[in-house]
């Protein structure tokens, strides 16, 4: 599975004084959609933690299109890019209820070593549910 869709409501506290979605609310939005697609797998950040594995955002890219509104019903669209190795890499769609781009972006994350905090290869359990 190298795609997956989470959709959500905004949430007014996530918006401006003119109703807006204020812009660094997006990275959150990626996050929900890359964890909600990893929770799809049968993984979870809990568990790779408690497994000593963290994994923090090396880059990240996001490109406005259109503006989310309060109250928009919005679909993140979280797709894989390739295979992991110590990287992760997603792209991502975000999508209003007349399925409009409102906003596109990547994130890069590293496999990290708890304890160490240096970079690991991916789980094995996340490479064989992605069928590499």
């Amino acid at each position: 599975m190298d795609s997956h869709l989470s959709s959500f409501r905004v949430r007014y506290g996530e918006t401006d004084q003119m109703g807006v979605v204020y812009h660094g609310n997006y990275a959150q939005y990626f996050e929900l959609g890359r964890t909600e697609w990893l929770r799809s797998l049968g993984i979870t950040y809990k568990d790779m933690e408690i497994s000593g594995i963290m994994l923090p955002v090396i880059s990240l890219k996001c490109n406005f299109i259109k503006s989310a509104l309060y109250d928009d019903v919005l679909t993140v669209e979280t797709k894989l890019k390739k295979e992991p190795l110590v990287k992760i890499e997603f792209d991502y769609v975000i999508r209003n209820k007349n399925k409009e781009i409102l906003c596109t972006g990547n994130t890069v994350l590293a496999f990290m070593d708890m304890k160490t905090n240096k970079p690991i290869k991916c789980p094995d359990t996340l490479i064989k549910k992605l069928g590499f």
